[in-house]
């Protein structure tokens, strides 16, 4: 799968999130690359200060971010359908994250 076009998959999984959880996201920047260094299978991951955890020490951060690994998805999938579904449910459950959603509760709601 073409670069652009995964990019572009990860971009259409973000429009599937919810408006008013949309707006509720600032100060998150989004990229894709190919691959965690130190965890090449990892698939995606947050980095930031999750929302529930913010306070008045955290104005003027940097961005949190939020990484999709673009080859580790690819390795997974057998099919461009499982590549777009592999990217919805990364982004969303890397956006949960944000929200201060842990892994437990992802996977009890089937975003594992």
């Amino acid at each position: 799968m073409e670069d652009e076009h995964f990019e572009e998959l990860v971009s259409e999984a973000l429009d599937e999130i919810p408006r008013e959880l949309a707006r509720a996201i600032d100060n998150v920047v989004v990229l894709v690359e190919p691959r965690h260094e130190e965890e090449p299978d990892l698939l995606g991951l947050y980095q930031g200060v999750a929302l529930t955890e913010r306070d008045s020490h955290y104005a003027g951060s940097l961005p949190d971010t939020i990484t999709i690994y673009r080859d580790a998805i690819l390795d997974i999938c057998e099919s461009d359908e499982d590549v777009v579904h592999e990217v919805l449910v990364t982004v969303v459950h890397e956006i949960a994250h944000y929200f201060g959603i842990d892994e437990e509760r992802l996977h009890q709601l089937g975003w594992g």
